[in-house]
């Protein structure tokens, strides 16, 4: 039995469709256990000062991660150790090794550093929460998750080998890890260290992330070892290949860092409702968008280095129509069922209806930016295979600016013009809360995410000609039939209103459930109308994978 367990997680995964839908699948089983982190957080704790101390302690660190873990990201890694290893794997251990011992340098100076200097960043961004009572906390707790960038970082370093193996599953299951840990850490540490029980949750995660792609690690002889041999032109090779990508990651931190810091001057609770419809808006980008892009990264990749470039543009093709496919009926229900996802997730204990409302109407915001979001993944990964980093760069670092503008420009619009704040608590329903100010964060963030799409589609069209009239198809048949979908599950949520007890966690649940039901089969039997070709590949893919039913591919597929 173990040996069998063993077996499947080191197991290798080819195609497309099939290593995006299994990372589809563990991507749910990490966003359940990630629900159930932020269930059991906003049951013990509310949207109040508590949690906002909690989500704005990760920020500077976070920071530190994208800012020099990136550097050994998987995308980094995984082209040069491909051209190692084509020498022999010694030259991919030695490698290995050098890359290990500089970024460990790098990012150990970085946060000793940071470490002191942590009560002068928290003053500067967070004032609102600089004057509260738990600011001593927050110093403690941002202190405590310094450890953390540096366990993923070596994380990171580790995945560039299990990617280039193509084991998807070990990859897929170290968020599920990282995610156990937080939840130990709420459950069991909170009770007797207090607000730093938390943080060691968190430093359990990110070890345990790490920890479990070891034993592939030392199996195939990969583990990296401290050497002060290494090739300074080889790392700088590596890192300046990686520096565009860094700075793009590291706009996207600062912008949620600016954020945070907007909402830190709001009512309490705002870092909170931020942070939650984030996390929510997440998860079917990490169970769609993600999944394809890192299942297509190393085949493009390859194909691209190889000279294959017309199967390169097919392969970036597909997995965005699929996306798109995917991610536009996500849009419509997240948007319709807003509060009945929010309060089914979210809403216990601690958590009232008024978080409830300014989450849910939030996560709508969010949402309508989820599709933007997932080709904007697909694309950079695209521009990154083929070795073109400075285009992804630019666009992430004027959208993140973007957003930034954006979020301040309406928050000064919607507390300055009350027509302008009307219209916006009666469109979402929050009239009468106290806090709403905060709506305009994501807001402001899904405009830019939206600009930053359209503008990278254009460029992608412009390099590769014929992209975009791929996709025209799939938006007009995902389109519509999402719309059918919306409209149909709006139409059961009134219908089942008078039937089912709402104030109950059994009738908001039927009444979310039956309706989004509803709506998928409506939508389902459009697309069918339709002829659209997404949906029977996606069957196809799925009997394949998980019923071992004997397929005829398509050409496509293939």
């Amino acid at each position: 039995m173990v040996r069998r367990i063993v077996n499947f997680i080191h197991k290798e995964v080819r195609g497309l469709h099939e290593a995006a839908y299994l990372l589809g699948l563990f991507a749910i089983f990490s966003g359940l256990l990630a629900l159930i982190r932020d269930r059991i957080l906003t049951h013990s704790f509310g949207a109040g000062e508590l949690l906002d101390v909690y989500y704005a302690a990760f920020r500077i660190p976070d920071l530190i991660f994208v800012s020099i873990a990136s550097l050994v990201s998987v995308y980094a890694l995984i082209p040069f150790l491909a051209e190692k290893l084509e020498t022999s794997r010694d030259e991919g251990r030695r490698f290995l090794s050098s890359i290990f011992t500089s970024f460990s340098l790098l990012i150990l100076g970085v946060s000793g550093l940071v470490f002191f200097l942590v009560p002068t960043f928290l003053n500067f961004f967070f004032p609102g929460l600089a004057e509260g009572a738990l600011y001593n906390d927050l110093v403690l707790l941002t202190r405590v998750l310094l450890i953390q960038p540096i366990l993923l970082g070596v994380s990171a370093l580790y995945a560039s080998v299990t990617q280039t193996y193509q084991k998807f599953i070990l990859y897929a299951i170290s968020p599920l890890l990282y995610n156990v840990g937080i939840i130990i850490g709420v459950i069991f540490f909170y009770p007797t260290f207090g607000i730093l029980g938390l943080g060691y949750g968190v430093i359990l995660g990110a070890f345990m992330h790490m920890a479990i792609q070891v034993p592939f690690i030392v199996k195939n002889k990969f583990f990296p070892r401290f050497t002060f041999a290494f090739n300074f032109a080889e790392v700088w090779r590596v890192a300046s290949a990686s520096i565009p990508r860094t700075i793009a990651l590291s706009a996207n931190q600062v912008v949620l860092l600016l954020m945070a810091a907007f909402a830190s001057i709001m009512a309490p609770g705002s870092i909170a409702i931020f942070n939650l419809s984030f996390h929510l808006q997440s998860i079917p980008i990490s169970i769609v968008a993600v999944s394809y892009s890192v299942a297509a990264f190393p085949t493009l990749a390859k194909l691209f280095s190889n000279g294959e470039k017309e199967k390169f543009f097919e392969q970036v093709t597909t997995a965005a129509r699929h996306i798109i496919f995917w991610s536009l009926p996500v849009i419509a229900l997240f948007v319709v069922l807003r509060a009945q996802i929010v309060r089914v997730i979210l809403g216990s204990g601690e958590f009232d209806w008024d978080d409830t409302r300014l989450t849910a109407a939030a996560l709508a915001l969010f949402a309508i930016s989820i599709v933007a979001q997932g080709i904007v993944m697909l694309l950079v990964r695209g521009y990154y295979a083929s070795g073109n980093t400075r285009k992804p760069l630019v666009v992430n670092v004027v959208s993140s600016a973007l957003a930034i503008l954006f979020a301040y420009i309406l928050v000064q619009l919607f507390v300055s013009v009350e027509s302008v704040q009307m219209f916006v608590e009666r469109l979402l329903r929050v009239e009468g809360l106290v806090g709403t100010e905060v709506l305009m964060l994501p807001l402001g963030f899904s405009i830019a995410m939206l600009i930053n799409a359209v503008v990278l589609t254009i460029l992608f069209q412009k390099d590769f000609r014929g992209f975009s009239r791929g996709l025209y198809r799939v938006l007009f048949q995902s389109g519509i039939s999402a719309i059918a979908m919306g409209f149909t599950a709006y139409l059961f949520l009134n219908i089942l209103a008078g039937l089912v007890d709402i104030n109950t966690f059994i009738g908001i649940f039927s009444q979310g459930f039956l309706s989004g039901f509803a709506g998928i089969v409506v939508g389902v039997v459009f697309l069918k109308i339709m002829g659209n070709e997404e949906i029977d590949v996606a069957w196809r893919s799925i009997r394949r994978k998980f019923w071992k039913a004997k397929t005829i591919a398509s050409g496509e597929e293939v």
